[in-house]
């Protein structure tokens, strides 16, 4: 097909494969990198396509390729750590999955793809803490319902091989910690059809009772919204705060910090969750992700970065 043809075929598939490349390396950067290279790829290799496999199929065998070498490359060259601007308390573990960055969400067709169990930022953390391949085939299988045979044409392997990297992997989701109290589609398969639903009046109404908390720097308040097992990240940071003890210890250092000096909280939604864009006085002050379980928030994910 001419270049004009290929770009509006291709753009049809574009929003779902952005999707699949953020799953696979957490990063919306290298997602969108990833899907201008396999366009690209995609472009160049169309002659060499012999339909033996759909075209959507061949698509994410290039993709997956693509995120495959990446991650090996990323490995490489471990993100940086940001200087905090202030002294934190002593965090209760360093966090792995410095580089993951929210999904802006996004309406029309490819929500079919983007069920809130296969794209909430614990998911999409625990995917990055399995074996590059595992991770793949997760995603393919339980997330895009790719058969066992076609998710082995897409990774080069038999559908025995697929059968144990799907194995390891859902036995490694199902332990991960910050998984815990999900769905347990969401903890075991990805859970595409487990009907959790994003945006109800509850979850809004607690979203605005975290944002009137955290602006006022009312940290009791914002304890009391916590389940007894919530998290604080703040990526591309490496600490962690475990408990609503050890979160209300970081709040008040930051507090203490800005000297009177109060965010800014607008309401906005990434990875189907609730979430804010935050400013500090006149500047960006990166984005804030709530993960909730039941009337509770369970997990605050602060991305430091405002882009």
């Amino acid at each position: 097909m001419d270049e004009a043809a290929f770009d509006q075929w291709f753009a049809s598939y574009r929003r779902e494969l952005h999707l699949h490349c953020y799953r696979m390396l957490g990063s919306v950067t290298d997602a969108d990198d990833l899907v201008q290279e396999t366009m690209i790829a995609a472009w160049r290799g169309q002659a060499g396509f012999e339909g033996r496999s759909s075209p959507r199929a061949w698509l994410y065998r290039i993709a997956t390729n693509q995120c495959l070498n990446a991650i090996r490359d990323r490995k490489r060259r471990p993100p940086v750590a940001p200087d905090p601007p202030f002294d934190p308390p002593a965090p209760s573990r360093w966090g792995e999955v410095t580089w993951l960055q929210p999904y802006p969400e996004a309406g029309g067709p490819a929500e079919r793809y983007e069920a809130r169990e296969t794209v909430e930022l614990a998911f999409i953390a625990a995917l990055q803490r399995l074996p590059a391949r595992q991770t793949a085939a997760v995603v393919l299988c339980d997330v895009l319902e790719f058969s066992r045979a076609e998710a082995a044409a897409v990774l080069g392997r038999t559908e025995i091989q697929v059968k144990g990297l799907l194995q390891r992997a859902r036995t490694a989701l199902a332990a991960d910690e910050q998984l815990a109290g999900q769905p347990p589609a969401a903890r075991s398969r990805a859970g595409s059809r487990a009907g959790s639903r994003a945006g109800s009046r509850a979850e809004r109404e607690l979203a605005q009772r975290f944002a009137a908390a955290f602006s006022a720097d009312d940290i009791p308040a914002v304890v009391a919204l916590l389940t007894d097992d919530a998290w604080l990240a703040m990526p591309p940071a490496p600490h962690e705060y475990h408990g609503p003890a050890a979160i209300a210890g970081f709040l008040r250092a930051s507090a203490a910090a800005r000297a009177g000096r109060r965010f800014t909280l607008v309401p906005a939604r990434y990875n189907r969750q609730p979430a804010f864009d935050c400013s500090l006085g006149p500047a960006a002050a990166g984005i804030l992700v709530l993960t909730v379980r039941g009337d509770q928030v369970s997990a605050i994910t602060r991305f430091l970065d405002p882009r």
